[in-house]
């Protein structure tokens, strides 16, 4: 059979991806070592990974000062500040933007509060605020992302809306992907806060092992976050882990066992009568246990029936009270008992409030993949450098 010149063109490049996907996540690697992770023959990973090294997706790692006698053999890295992604956190109380390269290193992390109250306007104008600072911390303008991804609360349309339901004030008359795509020439997409936080808990969390993950995130506001198969689950509408929304599963109204304890301090926010009920159950005060125990019995039902629709490896207990797992997991885990045929392994999550930015960067990073390394190897542009920074944001460590 003849080979057109486009099927030639097509083999190298698609040669070439399979280069680049053995260089990420990979310590600096020699051709032999690349030859033999894509499959392909020494001379023409050679000859390949050198305009990947033009072409700036690669670069070569130079031999230290205790290289042996010789001449060492070229190691290659991939070039990861290539390009860069943003996740975002748009939560009730704060603005959380995160911004990562393309190994899902986090080169600056910012967070700044927002009014409860805030109007949609408001807090976009946060949201971009944040941004910027961001951005001109790295020495970055927005034609240097290449996909944004943002978490907000409720279930979310095919649009990036969220429609059907959420606790931001007048969040329904949004549109958040039309507000960044005016600045943004990437990929923008939105996701709920739930299922960004269960995509977190695999790729960095306490259920990186797992295939089959539950995630609940556990807080004022109860919701859950579903990963089937290796793959997050939303649902033919978005809505998919919304049980909280049947009021005889009982989340709606866990919560408020906590709030109604004796003793709760009378000028106690909500989140901080929360927060003294944990501390008296871990002291021993045995109202607070049966407040923590009422709370675990309500929130079981919802767990429950979860785990017999879906019959999960892992149950990631998440959200705010996740702080308080000590005293929370082990009632939980006595009242599934009760209901559940096959109990599922009940782990704490170790990410807090990070949980729904880290999963944003997931979701960005796996846009790029599909998108634009899948679809074609663009040349990167040489990484941008602004040494005049007048405010840093805060950078991980």
């Amino acid at each position: 059979m003849a080979t057109t010149g486009t099927d030639l063109s097509r083999m190298r490049e698609m040669n070439m991806l399979s280069i680049v996907w053995a260089l990420r996540g990979n310590p600096p690697s020699t051709v032999t070592e690349l030859a033999g992770r894509a499959g392909l023959s020494r001379p023409a990973v050679d000859v390949l990974v050198q305009s990947l090294v033009t072409d700036g997706w690669a670069e070569v790692e130079e031999p230290g000062t205790n290289s042996v006698v010789g001449r060492p053999a070229r190691r290659f890295r991939f070039r990861a500040d290539a390009g860069h992604v943003l996740g975002i956190d748009i939560g009730v109380h704060k603005v959380l933007v995160m911004l990562s390269d393309l190994e899902g290193n986090l080169v600056q992390t910012l967070r700044r509060p927002v009014d409860p109250e805030a109007a949609p306007k408001a807090r976009l104008a946060a949201v971009d605020r944040a941004i910027d600072k961001v951005l001109r911390g790295a020495g970055m303008a927005p034609a240097d992302i290449w996909a944004v991804t943002v978490g907000v609360t409720g279930p979310v349309d095919a649009s990036g809306r969220t429609t059907l339901s959420t606790p931001l004030p007048g969040w329904h008359t949004a549109d958040p992907v039309a507000h960044l795509a005016a600045r943004f020439s990437c990929p923008v997409q939105v996701e709920n806060d739930c299922k960004l936080a269960a995509v977190a808990e695999r790729w960095k969390g306490v259920a990186s092992d797992a295939d089959d993950i539950v995630f609940l995130l556990a807080g004022l506001r109860t919701g859950a976050g579903l990963i089937l198969d290796g793959a997050l689950r939303r649902g033919h509408g978005g809505a998919a882990g919304e049980i909280g929304a049947l009021k005889a599963v009982r989340w709606l109204s866990a919560p408020g066992h906590l709030e109604a304890c004796p003793g709760v301090p009378a000028t106690a926010a909500p989140g901080e009568a929360a927060a003294w009920v944990f501390q008296a159950a871990r002291d021993g005060d045995r109202q607070a246990r049966t407040a923590v125990r009422r709370y675990t019995r309500d929130l079981a039902v919802g767990v429950a029936a979860l785990v017999l629709a879906l019959d999960p490896q892992v149950v990631v207990y998440g959200g705010g009270f996740s702080r308080s797992a000590d005293v929370v997991l082990e009632p939980l885990r006595q009242e599934l008992t009760k209901h559940c045929l096959r109990l599922p392994e009940l782990r704490a999550s170790t990410l807090g409030d990070e949980s729904v930015a880290l999963g944003a960067v997931r979701l960005a990073l796996d846009e790029v993949d599909s998108r634009l390394l899948s679809d074609g190897l663009a040349a990167p542009s040489a990484p941008r450098r602004d040494t005049s920074r007048s405010e840093e944001p805060n950078r991980p460590n």
